[in-house]
């Protein structure tokens, strides 16, 4: 088999399997961004005069005045020492899993974290203990039995979400927290989903559960609900020295653009002074799964991601199908992104979305599951 006929195996294979993917433009009310505060439909800020391009990575001619300033603002808005500006939320979460876990270190991962958490472990070859969603006596399963083992050369950790991106449910960091402190652990927070949405000025789960002193780093994305480019990880100063060394996701990159860092200056007080918006999001996330409860169809977790599992891939897809045909984006979500037999339309509210769009969505959602 050549190396063209193994590639068109396999895609016919995901043909077969319903798992075929292939870029669409949007169309239709948006259901399936991550844009939870609107911003992204909004037009783009000016760059207030910065450079449109980095032209090389941050420790050669990258770097920019700008990027201090908006990592000096995102610290103070966590009350965290510091922050590191990264391009992407991928790259934050490899490039610090894999920089600061060496092989012989032990982490605890939730077994639904992102697929760039996964990868950064990969990376980092450390010995893995994967725990089972949200469980914490299947994580303090595994800290007791590492514990045992007495080993005060390697190091350990926990790696959960805050809010889970394709279940929709939040992770009980206090009580993560608590482990991680009695098992001498380091814990790593994602905030992907939660940045923007969560706390009384929008900086997330860690912030309103009031671990941050507990964890040894979180990572943030703009490109969900703060609407703009780029991604940060929240630590320690000795953190961000130890990345800005070791870090080949920072170190090999072109640095973000300047301009970016100026849309990054305007966004961050309109997020923070933006309350009426993250209660616009939640009673609107509730209202819809009211709708949908209503409508006899019970989705999985407790905020504004609402993941309706199908099951099949095939039916997952004719549902989402007959959605789109109505003007409601909504997409299925298969197998890799989810375990199979778990293919689900992934339905994400948004804070201006329109009261009755929501209840009319709802049943449409009810009709489309109960007829593919």
């Amino acid at each position: 088999m050549t190396l063209f006929d193994r590639w068109a195996t396999a895609l016919d294979q995901f043909q077969a399997q319903g798992r075929y993917r292939r870029f669409a433009l949007p169309k239709g009310i948006d259901f399936t961004s991550n844009d939870y505060l609107g911003y992204g439909s909004r037009p783009a800020p000016t760059g207030g005069g910065l450079p449109p391009t980095g032209m090389a990575s941050r420790l050669l001619r990258g770097h920019h005045a700008v990027w201090d300033a908006v990592e000096a603002r995102l610290a103070a808005w966590h009350g965290a020492e510091a922050v590191l500006m990264m391009t992407s939320g991928y790259a934050a979460n490899e490039g610090l899993i894999s920089t600061i876990m060496e092989p012989g270190d032990w982490v605890a991962t939730d077994e639904l974290n992102h697929a760039c958490i996964v990868d950064g472990l990969r990376l980092a070859k450390s010995r893995r203990y994967s725990y089972k969603h949200n469980d914490l006596k299947n994580l303090e399963d595994g800290l007791k039995a590492e514990a045992a083992r007495n080993d005060p050369d390697r190091a350990r950790f926990i790696v959960t979400e805050s809010l889970f991106s394709m279940d929709g449910d939040r992770a009980p960091l206090p009580e993560i927290a608590a482990l991680a402190e009695r098992y001498g652990a380091h814990l790593i927070v994602d905030e992907a989903h939660s940045t923007g949405c969560f706390g009384a000025t929008g900086s997330g789960c860690v912030d309103e559960s009031g671990v941050r002193p507990r964890v040894l780093a979180s990572m943030h994305t703009g490109g969900k609900a703060l609407g703009v480019t780029g991604a940060y990880i929240t630590g320690s100063n000795l953190l961000k020295e130890y990345l800005t060394n070791r870090c080949r996701h920072l170190i090999f990159t072109t640095a973000l653009p300047p301009a970016v860092g100026g849309w990054w200056r305007h966004r961050l007080p309109e997020v923070e002074a933006d309350d009426s918006g993250r209660r616009s999001l939640h009673w609107k996330a509730n209202l819809f799964r009211e709708a949908l409860a209503r409508q006899g169809v019970k989705p999985l977790g407790d905020h504004y991601i609402v993941p309706v599992v199908v099951g099949d891939d095939a039916r997952a897809v004719a549902a989402a199908t007959r959605l789109q045909a109505q003007g409601f984006d909504v997409r299925a979500i298969r197998p890799p992104s989810v375990a199979p037999g778990t293919a689900r339309l992934r339905i994400s509210i948004h804070a201006d979305h329109d009261r009755d769009i929501l209840v009319a969505l709802a049943a449409a959602v009810a009709d489309a599951v109960h007829h593919v």
